[in-house]
């Protein structure tokens, strides 16, 4: 089952949203940098650099993925969201990894490293915090609405963006009040770290999803719950669910009673169909349907 059409309007949104705001902050905090030296700037530039490269990813995947179901991928296109969310989690772990050594590095070399433009840093930073506050609020809004994983993955970017952002904040200031060059390395350390444990969530989510991982149990004791006691069904058996971006695949035989028409079977069928896919809107299901025996 393919994005209604309000769900892809939303999902490119979104894309569009982060693209435009990921380019913004670069512009802003390539400035900060250029004027302060501070290396919790750099890592939190760094972040807002990959997270524009992986918002164009995104936008591209999330097109992609809007894509209907043709001859060649008779189930969709959607799985385009998980090998952009995977691209995405390696080259924020990479990223990452760079600041922390760059950091490590600081901190071990002899006297401290001297701030500067604290003041003008402090003001553009907390510009890139309003306005990545404000994506992050409509990313929300719009991963709640459809479900997209790509949507939903960036968010976490932002999210992890917004910290360090934060701390270069913070950096600045106590370097600027209390000549606490030092700090500066320490925030870029625990931003490189943020950035990895949001990596490693990003990227098993999707790999999952590329090896066919089932569905979340809820959401699959949910649709047995709503095949047990359907009207008309006797019992139930193989039901099977896979997962490719924001797509559930659910594979399930219901058992009827043999003596009534084809057309009173597929009647339950259809309408048992109906109510899973009320539960679980984006859902693609397809049911069999077996003899009872008793």
């Amino acid at each position: 089952m393919a994005y209604s059409a309000p769900d892809s309007k939303m999902n490119l949104s979104a894309g569009l949203a982060s693209v435009g705001t990921a380019a913004l902050l670069v512009a802003l905090k390539a400035w900060a940098l250029w004027q302060t030296e501070a290396l919790s700037v750099a890592a939190s530039l760094a972040d807002s650099a990959v997270d524009l490269i992986i918002s164009a990813g995104g936008l591209a995947a999330i097109l992609y993925a809007a894509k209907p179901a043709d001859d060649d991928h008779a189930f969709g296109h959607s799985s385009a969201e998980d090998l952009a969310a995977l691209g995405q989690s390696v080259v924020i772990l990479a990223s990452a990894l760079i600041i922390a050594i760059s950091a490590i590095m600081r901190l071990i070399e002899p006297g401290a490293h001297v701030l500067r433009a604290q003041s003008a840093g402090i003001v553009v930073m907390v510009i890139s915090a309003c306005v990545t506050g404000a994506l992050i609020w409509w990313q929300g809004r719009v991963a709640r609405a459809t479900g997209n994983k790509v949507v939903a993955a960036d968010r976490l970017h932002y999210v992890g963006d917004l910290l360090p952002t934060l701390g270069a904040i913070a950096a600045l200031w106590l370097s600027r009040t209390f000549g606490w060059g030092q700090i500066d390395s320490i925030v870029a350390l625990i931003a490189a770290a943020l950035m990895l444990m949001g990596a490693a969530r990003i990227g098993l989510g999707a790999w999952n999803a590329l090896m066919d991982r089932a569905a979340p149990d809820p959401v699959i004791e949910q649709i047995a719950e709503i095949t047990r006691h359907w009207p008309g069904v006797r019992g139930f058996h193989d039901l099977k669910t896979r997962t490719a971006g924001a797509q559930i695949f659910v594979n399930l035989h219901i058992e009827l009673d043999g003596d009534q028409t084809l057309e009173e079977a597929h009647e339950i069928g259809a309408a048992l169909k109906r109510a899973i896919l009320e539960a679980v809107p984006q859902a693609d299901v397809i049911i069999h349907k077996d003899v009872w025996r008793g």
